[in-house]
């Protein structure tokens, strides 16, 4: 898998996708993403994290009493996860990654997700434009 397969942007009508292994100074230099954004990650983000730090990377280390937790839960943000599932013989016949959507406090508040983190791909970021509009930068 090339480390470019998760690094886009797009848009739709009511979200901003953001492939996962995009740096967070390449999400800044980046003239194709919402300018409001911009702000946020240069503002925000990069206050707390250095300009390497991939979504996927902030993800994990995040601490709910950051100003980043703050802007992120505000924004909506969801991230799209494949998460390593062993075959249970009912439901899963056999082991495999799962995709799903997670939120952001799902992903903060499971025990199980915090000790897979080596073994989850972190797709996608999603960010709500509406939950956009409402930061302050």
């Amino acid at each position: 898998m090339a480390d470019n397969d998760f690094k886009y942007i797009i848009q739709d009508i009511s979200n901003i996708y953001i492939g996962a292994r995009s740096t967070y100074g390449e999400l800044a230099e980046n003239e194709d993403l919402a300018h409001k954004l911009r702000e946020v990650i240069v503002r925000i983000f990069l206050k707390e994290v250095a300009e390497d730090t991939t979504p996927e990377n902030h993800l994990f280390y995040l601490k709910k009493d950051s100003a980043s937790y703050r802007v992120m839960k505000k924004m909506r943000v969801r991230f799209r996860m494949s998460v390593w599932e062993e075959a249970d013989g009912k439901k899963r016949k056999k082991s495999g990654y799962v995709n799903r959507d997670y939120t952001l406090d799902e992903v903060l508040d499971s025990e199980e997700l915090q000790q897979k983190k080596d073994t989850i791909v972190v797709e996608e970021m999603r960010v709500s434009k509406l939950g956009l509009a409402s930061v302050v930068v």
